[in-house]
């Protein structure tokens, strides 16, 4: 094999592997489907192998794409460190994130976003949506991440979820005691949400457990303390939606939305790479 590496087409490829979406890819190159589609066939052919699997709703990596995918981050690393000699000052972005929306997936999605985009340096606040949002419409952040219950203001809204009460599956329902509450602080929208709607059903409930932070929220629920309002794709492993079973007033759905004010091309094609990383989250 004679072959001289497309680095667009191995970029296509690292995007495409990495999010297992086409669609996810051209959203974050900011291109066409159909082009990273061309672009990745073009590099098999030059290779003599097939990287990827297409699926109707996904991408999966063949044997010879787990082999390749090592020397193609390797390649483009290369490729930026060669470009580094020009490269611009660092870009600062200040972003919030709601831990509400977004979950576990904070770290893993952070670090993607600092590999593909190593000019940007991210001044990150995780707080609750409310807070972000006001904050964003103060100028106080460039991009924001909330989860947003009803109508609200402008966003790119990357996904919907449906809420539900999660517990423990070892916890009992004591019918003669009000129902015991794990939640975040009292400024979390969700919480509110979910006691306007205990109230709203006449039911009791009392504080069991208040958090400064998802994580110790999710290990209060997965160590039987009590029941949460939680995006079911945000609950911990083993909990269950106790909701329909003990009687509990429906939560409804809520949406993940970016809302963004970043205006230079280098910001611009950080926050797609983000919001398609978020979509192929989803």
């Amino acid at each position: 094999m004679n072959a001289t590496l497309d680095l667009d087409a191995v970029s296509a490829f690292l995007q495409a592997a990495e999010l297992n979406s086409f669609t996810r890819a051209a959203e974050a190159l900011g291109t066409a489907q159909s082009l990273v589609s061309t672009r990745i066939k073009r590099l098999e052919d030059g290779l003599g192998q097939t990287l990827l699997l297409r699926h109707p709703r996904m991408v999966k990596l063949t044997s010879e794409g787990e082999r390749f995918l090592p020397a193609a981050r390797d390649l483009m690393a290369a490729h930026d460190r060669a470009l580094g000699a020009f490269r611009q000052p660092s870009e600062r972005i200040t972003m919030g994130i709601s831990e509400q929306a977004v979950g576990a997936e904070i770290p893993a999605v952070l670090a993607r976003l600092t590999a593909q985009h190593p000019g940007i340096v991210i001044n990150l606040r995780i707080e609750a949506s409310r807070a972000l949002e006001a904050a964003f419409e103060r100028g106080e952040l460039d991009v924001a991440i909330i989860r947003r219950l009803g109508t609200g203001r402008t966003g790119e809204v990357l996904r919907e979820d449906a809420f539900g009460w999660f517990a423990a599956e070892s916890l009992q329902q004591r019918a003669d005691e009000p129902l015991p509450l794990v939640s975040l602080i009292a400024e979390c929208g969700l919480r509110q949400h979910g006691i306007d709607a205990l109230h709203r059903a006449g039911l009791a409930w009392r504080e069991a457990f208040i958090g400064g932070g998802m994580a110790a929220v999710l290990a209060a629920v997965s160590g039987g303390i009590g029941v949460s309002p939680l995006a079911a794709r945000i609950a911990p492993p083993g909990a269950v939606d106790v909701g329909p079973a003990w009687g509990l007033p429906a939560l409804g759905r809520s949406a993940v939305v970016l809302r963004s004010q970043v205006a230079t091309p280098r910001a611009s094609a950080f926050v797609r790479t983000l919001a398609a990383a978020f979509r192929a989250a989803s």
